[in-house]
C-alpha cells in the first residue's frame, strides 16, 4: 500500500462518518418536507378566493415581514400561521427574567437541569402566548372584508366565539408542532432547528417573488435599471454579512515552555489564538428584535377598527421613524444582552490561568478578565452597529420603493447566517470524523487493544 493511503479500516470509517452525516441531512429535508407540508393546510371557516383577494396588502409593511417568517403560512391563514413566533418571543422573556429573578438565576446555574426546567418553563409561556396570539388573530380576520366586483365578501365564513376558541386551538397545536420538528432537527439532525425553520420559510417564498419581479418587470410595470439595483443590493449586502459574519479578533495567548525529564524545560513557549467574532450574538438579535415589534401588531388584531390599533398599524409600519428607532435599540440592546449570556469573561480568564495560559502583557486573573469584557465590547459595538445597518438599510429603501414583494435585510442576515453555519457544521462533522479515524490508526491505540485483549 502506498505511503499516505488510507488503510480498509480508515476507508470504513471514513465511510460510516458520511454516512451518518448523511442520513443527518436527510432527516432534515424530511423534517423541512412536513414543515412546508404544514404550512398549506388552511384553517376551519375561512373563505379562500376572499382571502386570496385580501392577502395583498400582505406583500408590504410589517404584515410582509411577519407572512417572510413564517414561509407565506400567515398569508394563507395556515394551520401553521403563527409559526415559532410566540416560542421566539417566550424564550426572550424568560431569557429577560433570568437575569432578574432570582429562582430563574438560580436554576440556570444548576447546569444541564436547570437549563431543562428553564425550556420547561418557556413551553408552558408558549402555550400561553399562542393562545393569546391565536384568539386575537381570529378576532381580527373576523372584521376582514374585501371587495370584489362591487361586493363586499368577509374573508370569514362563520364568525362567533366557536371561532376564535377552535381557531386559537388550532394555531396553538401548530405552534407547538413546528416548535417540537425544530428540536427533532437539533437532536437527530444537524443545525439549529428554529434558524432551519425560518431559513427554510424565506426561502421558499423567493421563487415567487423572484417571478412576480420579472413578470412586472417584462409587463413595464417595473424599471429595469430598478430591478438591477434590487439585485444589486442584495448581492452587495450578502457580500457584506459574508465578510462580517466570518471576522474575527484572534488574541494571542501564550503557553508556558513545557517541563521535561530532570526538571527541565525545553522547547520554545506555544503561542496559539483565542478567536472572538465580530458578531458573537449570531442572528439571534435580528429574530428577537423583529418578534418584539411584530407582537404590537397580534395585540392590535383584538379591536383591528380601533384608533389605537390604526395608530399602531401606521407607525409600526417598517421604514417609518418609530420603527427604526425601536428596531436599531432592540438589535443593539440584544447583541450586547445576548453576548453577555454567551461570553463569560471571568469564566474565560480562570480557565487560561488554570491551563497555564495568559496574553502578552496582561496578568492572568481578574486583569485578564477586564481585557476580555473591554475587547469583547469594543467588538459587539461594531457587530451591533453592522447588524442594525443590515437590517434597517433594505427596510428604509423598501418604504421609499414600489417593490412587488417583502425585501428585508432581517431576511437577507438570517439566509446568510444559517447557510454559514450549517456549512461550518457539516465541516466540524467531517472533521472529527477524520480525526476518529486517525486515532484509530495511531500507535497508541493499537497498544491500547492489544493490552485490552
Amino acid at each position: 500500500m502506498a505511503k499516505g493511503q488510507p488503510n480498509q479500516a480508515q476507508m470504513a470509517s471514513m465511510l460510516a462518518g458520511a454516512s451518518e452525516l448523511k442520513s443527518r441531512i436527510l432527516f432534515v429535508l424530511g423534517i423541512l418536507i412536513v414543515y412546508r407540508l404544514g404550512t398549506h393546510i388552511p384553517l376551519p371557516g375561512i373563505d379562500a378566493y376572499a382571502l386570496a383577494q385580501y392577502q395583498q396588502q400582505l406583500q408590504n409593511g410589517v404584515l410582509g415581514m411577519f407572512n417572510m417568517f413564517t414561509g407565506g403560512a400567515f398569508a394563507r391563514m395556515s394551520v401553521f400561521a403563527l409559526n415559532v413566533m410566540p416560542y421566539i418571543t417566550a424564550s426572550i422573556i424568560m431569557q429577560l427574567m433570568t437575569t432578574v429573578s432570582p429562582q430563574l438565576s438560580e436554576l440556570k446555574k444548576e447546569g444541564e437541569t436547570g437549563r431543562r426546567k428553564i425550556n420547561q418553563y418557556t413551553r408552558y409561556f408558549t402555550v400561553i402566548l399562542a393562545l393569546v396570539q391565536g384568539f386575537g388573530l381570529a378576532a381580527g380576520m373576523e372584521g376582514a372584508t374585501v371587495q370584489v366586483s362591487n361586493e363586499t365578501m368577509n374573508v370569514v365564513t362563520g364568525g362567533g366565539m366557536a371561532f376564535r376558541l377552535q381557531t386559537a386551538l388550532t394555531l396553538m397545536t401548530g405552534t407547538m408542532f413546528v416548535m417540537w420538528l425544530g428540536e427533532q432537527i437539533n437532536s437527530r439532525g444537524i443545525g439549529n432547528g428554529i434558524s432551519i425553520i425560518i431559513f427554510a420559510g424565506i426561502v421558499s417564498e423567493l421563487p415567487r417573488a423572484l417571478f412576480q419581479t420579472f413578470e412586472l418587470a417584462s409587463a413595464g410595470s417595473l424599471s429595469p435599471l430598478l430591478v438591477a439595483g434590487i439585485f444589486a443590493l442584495v448581492i452587495l449586502v450578502m457580500g457584506f454579512v459574508v465578510f462580517m459574519e466570518t471576522s474575527m479578533r484572534k488574541v494571542p495567548i501564550q503557553y508556558p515552555k513545557r517541563q521535561m525529564v530532570g526538571g527541565f524545560t525545553g522547547g520554545t513557549a506555544e503561542v496559539s489564538h483565542m478567536p472572538m467574532k465580530l458578531n458573537t450574538a449570531g442572528v439571534i438579535p435580528a429574530i428577537f428584535a423583529s418578534s418584539l415589534l411584530l407582537l404590537p401588531m397580534s395585540v392590535a388584531n383584538f379591536n383591528p377598527n380601533a384608533p389605537w390599533a390604526q395608530w399602531v398599524g401606521v407607525w409600526f409600519a417598517p421604514g417609518k421613524p418609530l420603527w427604526t428607532a425601536l428596531f436599531v435599540a432592540l438589535i443593539v440592546f440584544f447583541c450586547f444582552f445576548y453576548t453577555a449570556i454567551v461570553f463569560n469573561p471571568d469564566e474565560t480568564a480562570d480557565n487560561l490561568k488554570k491551563s497555564g495560559g495568559f496574553i502578552p502583557g496582561i496578568r492572568p486573573g481578574k486583569s485578564t478578565a477586564v481585557y476580555l469584557d473591554f475587547m469583547m465590547t469594543r467588538l459587539t459595538v461594531i457587530g451591533a452597529a453592522y447588524m442594525a445597518f443590515v437590517c434597517v438599510l433594505p427596510e428604509i429603501l423598501n418604504s421609499q420603493l414600489t417593490v412587488p414583494f417583502y425585501l428585508g435585510g432581517t431576511s437577507i442576515l438570517i439566509v446568510v447566517s444559517v447557510t454559514i453555519d450549517l456549512i461550518t457544521r457539516v465541516q466540524s462533522h467531517l472533521i472529527a470524523q477524520r480525526y476518529e479515524s486517525l486515532l484509530k490508526k495511531s500507535p497508541l491505540a493499537g497498544r491500547k487493544a492489544k493490552g485490552t485483549a
